[in-house]
């Protein structure tokens, strides 16, 4: 919950990355890249070192990141909510829907509990009972469905799920999107390739459901032997860049010198504690679902953390050996920036798409409610300098093959 910012940071910062125990990425020429989820493969414009990364979040259905129970500020259970997402009700090929009541029961369950109707000491929990389920259909049905859930839920908290009701939260994933790619996984940056979750393509701009393993599997099994052996047989092996070059000890001085910066606060507040201010903003206003208040209040709010991250920050050791603090450090400051860059962009898409929900923009039944006319786009932010507002640059959506509607549960 608290630290759910960028799952393509790692590659980012490797567009300007020297020292191995910190690293950063600064983006000094590139650009950060948000968007719809259903953009997968539209935006193939050029320009700018390109990261792209969505305002929509994957959340957890079922046990909400069983991963997450271990940590007693996520591990909560449900109120009265009898079963809010009972997966047992919707047929197991009816994944799409099963997904939509999913969001809908985990947006409940955050609502409760920050009304202070949560369960457990640290409130944020709600109870998934499944004892109607069992009783309708029988307990040897439910081992069938959701039998390898049930035991990993008991080795994790010691509570038999099929005779008490399971304590869950909402938890995220990772955001969608990555790093701007063309058709063969290179960006825009020649010789950088990007698979996976650090891209923004195919299965980074959408990872619901299998798509995370998918991604993995397809580019690195099946599309970078081919594209990257390609990218090498046509510039040779004598056109690369020279370490010599000035371009080198400038961003090995620039990143030197940021880490000295970070060693040398000795502050009062260590990064996990900056870390977990700053998920907690995100996730209260630019969470399961945002609203232009709450968006304009993380944007306020933000920049102060991150003055106070390089007034106050505390980190131990030192950098010539492994220090994770210094390395958590690192990541903290990037986190900052894109998360503030995140909620310009919610702010901006006044519509409902995907996992991006604004509360302002919704059916009378509650439904997601796009706005096809004046957000057809991928929204592509340029990197300006140091607390300076980005620009926005629209890449527009063209589709050929298909036609956009509403998309429904009812």
């Amino acid at each position: 919950v608290c630290g759910a910012l960028g799952a393509a940071d790692t590659v980012a910062r490797a567009l300007n990355t020297v020292s191995s125990t910190m690293g950063g990425d600064r983006r000094r020429d590139g650009r950060v890249v948000f968007g719809r989820s259903i953009d997968a493969t539209a935006a193939r414009a050029a320009g700018g070192a390109t990261f792209k990364d969505s305002t929509d979040y994957e959340y957890d259905h079922s046990l909400a990141s069983l991963c997450h129970l271990r940590d007693a500020r996520v591990c909560g259970g449900v109120y009265g909510l009898q079963a809010a997402y009972n997966a047992s009700h919707v047929a197991m090929t009816d994944a799409a829907k099963a997904a939509e009541e999913a969001f809908d029961a985990f947006e409940k369950a955050k609502e409760v509990c920050d009304e202070g109707r949560g369960v457990v000491a640290s409130g944020l929990g709600v109870y998934l009972d499944f004892a109607d389920a069992i009783e309708r259909m029988g307990e040897n049905t439910v081992r069938e469905r959701y039998g390898n859930l049930f035991n990993m839920y008991e080795k994790i908290t010691g509570s038999n799920a099929y005779k008490n009701p399971m304590t869950i939260y909402p938890a995220v994933h990772y955001t969608m999107g990555g790093l701007w790619v063309d058709y063969n996984l290179m960006s825009n940056l020649p010789g950088l390739f990007a698979i996976g979750e650090a891209n923004f393509s195919d299965h980074g701009a959408n990872r619901l459901g299998a798509s995370a393993l998918m991604q993995g599997l397809a580019d690195g099994y099946f599309v970078l032997p081919y594209t990257i052996g390609q990218y090498l047989a046509n510039v040779g092996i004598d056109d690369r860049p020279n370490q010599d070059d000035p371009a080198f000890s400038a961003v090995q001085q620039e990143v030197e010198t940021r880490i000295n910066n970070l060693l040398s606060i000795n502050g009062d507040r260590t990064p996990t504690s900056f870390h977990r201010e700053l998920g907690k903003i995100i996730w209260d206003n630019c969470g399961m679902s945002r609203n232009k208040k709450g968006l304009e209040e993380a944007i306020q709010i933000i920049p102060k953390l991150r003055k106070e991250f390089w007034q106050n920050l505390s980190v131990p050791g030192e950098n010539a050996a492994l220090n994770q603090s210094l390395e958590h450090a690192g990541r903290v400051a990037d986190f900052l920036e894109f998360g503030e860059l995140m909620c310009r962009d919610a702010l901006q898409r006044e519509e409902s798409c995907g996992g991006h929900f604004r509360e302002e923009h919704q059916t009378p039944e509650g439904e997601a409610k796009r706005n096809d006319a004046k957000f057809s786009f991928v929204s592509a932010w340029e990197y300006q300098g140091e607390n300076k507002i980005p620009k926005l640059h629209k890449e527009t959506l063209a589709y050929e093959e298909v036609k956009m509607t509403q998309r429904s549960y009812k």
